[in-house]
């Protein structure tokens, strides 16, 4: 593989997977505009972890992980952010003709 041995190659796409993980989540967000079911804590903790992650990958000199985490957050502190903003829409009717 010119240069690029085969754990490379394998954190590269587990990275590409775990970073991708809750893009799904977030395209289902962005068009339903609620987030009844969403655990703020779960992402809360998960975005703690990928800033853990992303200090190691300092701490190792390691820019996959860097790289990768760095995109988790953006995409997971998206996610957080809309989940709050659209919480109290997620299935509870409120307003003036409900």
């Amino acid at each position: 593989m010119n240069g690029i041995n085969e754990s490379t190659v394998f954190g590269i796409i587990a990275s590409s997977l775990t970073t991708l993980s809750l893009l799904p989540q977030l395209i289902k967000l962005m068009k339903e505009k609620k987030s009844g079911d969403i655990s703020l804590t779960m992402l809360f903790i998960l975005l703690a972890g990928f800033a853990c992650w992303i200090y190691y990958g300092i701490l190792k000199s390691d820019y996959i992980i860097i790289i990768a985490n760095i995109i988790s957050i953006l995409l997971n502190g998206t996610v957080a952010f809309l989940s709050v903003r659209y919480k109290n829409k997620g299935g509870t009717r409120t307003g003036k003709y409900h």
